[in-house]
């Protein structure tokens, strides 16, 4: 797990610092100081493995020498307490090579240090603790004044702002991620404080190597004392109350693997007796959760309360689903309508069909919509149908610029989910049964965060809409609740693409919806619209020029430039300012220091707002035109056509707009739209990136980058999903049932839950196994073991039928014992269906009836209960002879169900004549027109899909059995891959086999 560190001070005579030795030391060199006559000579120390002086443009050529520029510092310093250097140290992630952390400083400090006008000396140490790890991490060496051509002027007071620590703060955790994505590492830090993550530990010292020797030679270093003592308060703390790791580690993932939770025990413990102790304590937690293995092999865990947050969600949804408490007459319905169509807004059927959804009464409606189908349109439609029917529709996404895409689009007054949250905490603008609460892109909302909104509208009485699509950019935080909560309930689909105009390319946007890229870029190729260079750079020079010539040619037409992290943005943005200034389309520049630094702008400069502000009427994310700018002021023009103005010292959170982030640009439509692949890219970013404009799309890629277009595709189509808990199978949801009995008010959520589990959601293999006693030693014994390849099961034939298990013949006295539970289990699950029927609440009692029959049931033989369950969900007949006592037929499909369970020849069986089942039903929905049926048992069918790949065993047995599944002879990534490109085919034409 990545570390985050970073820290600031500043290097000062009034402790006796010299800027020389500080220098010096952290490069390992030699530097002659002139103010002390002496040398300082390092030379002999080790682990430093990069060293260089950034500087911006137009400086002394002497002060890109490192002895030179700290002389000049020293020389123009005259007070004996002065400040001479602002020093800047940070982590480098372990998972990068060295070339990588080099890199990763190097742009870091050029985009928030250099670019403000500060020389940095920096100086990357890679050093190897005591336990045999790499402590990669970088000392950045910043003056504290202004520089130019004549040399050193005044201090800039600006750059000692605690705003300003805090951003860089922030700016390095984004940059960290941004580049662990890009390179495909499954790590993510987090720049807040433990207090402000939620989390009661204390945070810890970095130590460097010459503290670690002095350890190791028997000395004492204050800041080693303090270091290891925080860490071992922390063991302390963790082995006390274990569910401290446990929240620390699930706040930006749903699950984890035992190298996730290693990493994070050696970081907060003292030693390896007490790191052998924390991760016992966490182990044996009751908060600890496994769930069984995923598609690579791992074993799996959550906690808890993350299993709590879903269930929640889960319920809330539920309630909300049975609830109607917002009907819409057919009158207002079809006022609402022949009120469009007046204004010129005809809406599809898929449209239509999505506003009869959310304006039924019910109190949850789900529109899943892919990229440009106009659902902001429908919901403008909604919106008066719903205003005419009396209701009050407020609008909410997670982004500034997405809530400002919805309220441009639909007409709905929107803000961030944040802000409205932070009113609730107030007692202002709370809900009441007359709200409708709209959530747009609803995809990139975490788990914890819809959990509250959700829960908040249920206990309120208001009606949610939820509408994304979960092949969008994913949730920043854990979970992936949007895609959960359409797999368990009924939702409308909008398929039909809207925002291109020609059909070829609305054909592309759908094959990237579903997972079908490849085609996408072959489609783009072969429309001249995919550009090769040999390099990025060169890739990043063409982009610019295709669109300076666009610019010129279709002055009048909207377009935007997007990449995948913020360095391109600022290159990309200097570039084209550069075309500007060569067109003469650009005023006088004037020099400002904004949030990122300093910037020139000047009038009919494109601009992007990176921070909410009400009062300004702007959100982060929102573009406009620069029309007139002094050095205290500027005013300019949004797209929407509003004139805003403001001083710096109240607004300065903007940059230049040519170009932005991917995750800028959801929600957004422009005519034309260039984009820059890197290596970052995935199959979520690349179908929004490709999917924004009306017109048309290039793509510019380098060489370097992607060494032939087979790489660039398995790039754009990398599949990053997020997962959720309840993905996974029966025993998780065991635990789901045990956890839930713990909660008094929540007596009957469990049971609701395990109804609302279908077969195709049952996600694991081998699921609940232990994972492997730790072993003394390096991290290298956390690391998943993946199966041998001489092991795997050949493609290109047929699997041998694995022999049944037999399963042992039960002593009369555990016979016995088997039939008095299986009777308990039946009586008890029959009541509590009983008060089902009638609407009735379940009883503690009941619940705690049923969970005792299923603990009697496993104490016969392990996994018992969880076969009776699966069992009875095939053929529920068998209910009723639990009930009843008669064991005969249960008997046998318990036997059955622990063949099935143990044997992935018996679980393919099964897998193809649910999937051909669930095929029929779902024809013969379409056939009578009831789609949300239809839809209902698509999701099924996707739940089934995604399911293979936690099950490897059986996705190989199914590779010889396609045409049973309705697949082609074609060969595929998988066969999870080939039957959700099915799924998304057979949208609206039926699944016929």
């Amino acid at each position: 797990m990545a570390i985050y560190h970073f820290s600031a001070k500043v290097i000062s005579r009034a402790n006796g610092s010299s800027a020389l030795a500080s220098a010096a030391y952290r490069s390992a060199g030699r530097l002659y100081d002139e103010r002390l006559d002496r040398h300082h000579d390092f030379t002999a120390k080790s682990g430093v493995v990069h060293s260089e002086v950034l500087t911006p443009e137009n400086v002394p050529d002497e002060f890109h020498n490192r002895e030179q520029l700290w002389n000049a510092v020293e020389s123009g310093e005259k007070r004996r307490d002065a400040q001479l250097a602002r020093e800047i140290e940070f982590a480098i992630p372990r998972e990068l090579d060295r070339s990588q952390g080099i890199e990763l400083a190097r742009d870091f400090v050029r985009e928030e240090f250099v670019s403000r006008g500060m020389i940095a000396d920096l100086n990357v140490h890679w050093d190897i603790g005591a336990d045999g790890q790499a402590k990669p991490h970088a000392h950045v060496m910043l003056t504290m004044r202004s520089v130019d051509e004549a040399g050193f002027g005044a201090k800039v007071r600006e750059w000692n702002r605690n705003e300003l620590l805090e951003h860089w703060r922030e700016a390095w955790g984004t940059h960290v991620n941004q580049r662990l994505r890009e390179l495909g590492i499954d790590a993510r830090i987090d720049h807040r404080s433990f207090e402000d993550q939620g989390i009661d530990l204390e945070p810890q010292h970095k130590i460097g190597p010459a503290a670690a020797r002095m350890a190791g030679d028997g000395l004492q270093s204050e800041r080693l004392d303090d270091h290891r003592q925080i860490a071992r308060e922390n063991g302390e703390k963790i082995i006390a109350n274990p569910s401290i790791a446990l929240d620390a580690i699930t706040h930006g993932q749903a699950t984890f693997t035992r190298r996730d939770l290693a990493m994070f025990a050696h970081r907060h413990s003292d030693g390896l007796e007490q790191f052998n102790g924390v991760m016992a304590a966490v182990e044996a937690s009751p908060e600890l959760v496994r769930l069984g293995r995923d598609g690579h092999g791992e074993d799996r865990f959550t906690s808890r309360d993350m299993v709590r947050i879903e269930e929640r969600l889960h319920r809330s949804a539920d309630c909300l689903v049975g609830r109607e408490h917002h009907q819409v007459s057919e009158y207002a319905q079809h006022r609402a309508l022949a009120s469009a169509e007046k204004r010129g807004l005809v809406l599809s059927g898929e449209q239509r069909r999505a506003l009869l959804h959310i304006t039924d009464g019910r109190d949850l409606g789900l529109v899943i919509g892919y990229a440009g189908t106009g659902k902001s349109a429908m919901l403008s439609v909604a919106k008066e149908a719903w205003e005419h029917a009396g209701f009050e529709v407020r609008g909410i996404a997670l982004s500034g610029i997405a809530a400002e895409n919805l309220e441009a689009g639909s007409g709905i007054a929107s803000r961030t989910i944040a802000s409205l949250e932070h009113q609730w905490a107030q007692g202002r603008e709370i809900l009441d049964r007359n709200h409708v609460l709209v959530i747009d892109e609803v995809g990139m909302v975490g788990s914890r965060q819809l959990e509250r909104v959700l829960s908040e509208a249920e206990r309120r009485g208001a009606k949610v809409v939820l509408v994304g699509d979960p092949e969008q950019l994913q949730a920043i935080e854990a979970g992936a609740a949007f895609r959960s909560l359409s797999e368990r309930h009924p939702h409308v689909e909008i398929t039909e693409i809207r925002r291109q105009r020609e059909a070829w390319q609305r054909d592309a946007t759908r094959h990237l919806a579903t997972g079908r890229t490849v085609e996408a870029l072959d489609a783009y190729r072969g429309h001249d619209m995919v550009h090769v260079e040999p390099t990025r750079d060169q890739a990043r020079s063409k982009l610019v020029e295709t669109w300076d010539r666009d610019r010129q040619a279709s002055p009048d037409k909207s377009r935007i430039i997007l990449t995948h992290t913020n360095e391109e943005v600022q290159s990309l943005n200097q570039l084209a300012r550069e075309r500007l200034r060569e067109a003469g389309d650009l005023g006088e520049d004037v020099a400002v220091t904004v949030e990122r630094g300093k910037r020139d702008f000047a009038a009919g400069d494109r601009v992007m707002m990176l921070k909410n502000e009400r009062s300004l009427g702007i959100k982060n994310g929102t573009l406009a035109t620069v029309e007139r700018v002094t050095s205290s002021h500027m005013d300019i023009r949004l797209d929407d056509g509003r004139q805003v103005g403001f001083d710096f010292k109240d607004y300065n959170q903007l940059d230049h707009g040519y170009a932005a982030t991917i995750h800028k640009a959801q929600g957004v439509t422009v005519d034309r739209v260039h984009v820059l692949a890197t290596p970052g890219l995935d199959r979520h970013a690349s179908y929004v990136a490709l999917s924004r404009h009306r017109e048309r799309v290039d793509l510019h890629f380098g060489r370097n980058d992607f060494a032939d277009d087979g790489k660039l595709a398995r790039t754009l189509s990398r599949e990053r999903a997020k997962d959720m808990a309840s993905d996974y199978g029966r025993d998780a949801q065991a635990q789901v049932r045990e956890i839930s009995r713990d909660q008094s008010r929540d007596s009957s959520a469990a049971d609701q839950y395990r109804h609302q589990v279908t077969p195709g959601q049952n996600r694991t293999l081998d699921a609940g196994q232990q994972p492997a006693e730790i072993k003394r030693g390096m991290f290298a014994t956390f690391r998943p073991q993946m199966p041998s390849p001489d092991r795997g099961i050949d493609q290109h034939r047929a699997p041998e039928r694995a022999a049944i298990p037999k399963l042992p013949v039960d002593a009369p006295e555990r016979a016995a014992e088997r039939d008095a539970a299986i009777g308990q289990y039946g009586r008890a699950r029959t009541n509590i269906d009983h008060m089902r029927d009638r609407q009735l609440p379940v009883l503690p009692e009941q619940e705690r009836a049923l969970e005792n029959a299923r603990s009697r049931l496993d104490a016969v033989r392990p996994k018992l209960a969880a076969d009776m369950e699966s069992a009875i969900a095939h053929n529920p007949s068998l209910l009723s002879d639990a009930a009843k006592g008669q064991t005969n037929r249960i008997i046998r499909a318990l036997q059955a169900e622990a063949e099935i369970r143990t044997n992935p020849a018996l679980r393919a069986d099964r897998f193809v004549a649910e999937w051909q089942g669930l095929s029929k039903a779902h024809n013969r929905l379409e056939r009578a027109y009831d789609f949300d049926g239809a839809n209902a048992v698509r999701a099924n069918m996707a739940g089934m899909a995604k399911s293979l790949e936690r099950d490897p065993q059986v996705e190989s047995i199914l590779r010889n059995r396609k045409i049973e599944l309705g697949l082609g002879a074609r060969e595929g990534p998988s066969v999870g891959a080939e039957l959700m490109d099915h799924l998304g085919r057979g949208r609206n034409r039926g699944l016929g086999l």
